[in-house]
């Protein structure tokens, strides 16, 4: 028996394999997708910022007369432009994250002196990142609903202080473990 592997298996092994790796290119769907939506979210956050500004300056400086819960509202409308602001960015790291682990490193990223957020060495790498996000974005949603809430107890001021907390020590842990790294 030879050590050499068959010509014809070979030739077919190949293009197995030659197909199967050129499969990593159909992740490029949600490369693009990602974008697309990440790009759509930043344009309707920043409408409703826009739509916000507008209502400050027609409530000040128009004939509007007085509006109950106005700056409740604006603060509500801004948060949910925030929200908004933070999915896009989750999108925009998914969408480079999986660009870089399966299709290639981005060269114009590694020359760019800006920020390293975007760049991705393991899928690992990706799921930390994009867990931080999306707890920001949990943050921010609580905080939205947090301000609808009406507390009529004092036994609903004491869980609304307790979910703060609870908040405030589950973002110094995840922070804490960023000094060692």
């Amino acid at each position: 028996m030879s050590d050499k592997p068959h010509e014809n298996y070979s030739v077919v092994e190949h293009g197995f394999e030659t197909a199967l790796w050129s499969t990593r290119f159909f992740v490029l769907l949600a490369v693009v997708f990602s974008m697309i939506g990440g790009i759509a979210l930043f344009i309707v956050a920043s409408v409703d910022i826009w739509h916000v500004v507008m209502t400050v300056f027609e409530h000040y400086f128009g004939a509007k007369g007085h509006v109950p819960h106005f700056h409740e509202k604006i603060v509500a409308e801004l948060i949910g432009a925030v929200d908004l602001y933070l999915i896009a960015i989750v999108l925009f790291i998914f969408g480079f994250g999986l660009y870089e682990l399966f299709i290639s490193k981005i060269d114009v990223a590694e020359r760019s002196a800006a920020s390293k957020i975007l760049e991705i060495h393991s899928l690992d790498e990706l799921k930390d990142k994009l867990a931080k996000v999306i707890i920001m974005v949990l943050i921010v949603g609580f905080f939205k609903r947090a301000m609808n809430t009406t507390y009529d107890s004092a036994l609903d001021m004491l869980s609304l202080a307790g979910a703060i907390l609870g908040l405030a020590l589950s973002f110094y842990f995840m922070h804490k473990g960023d000094a060692h790294k």
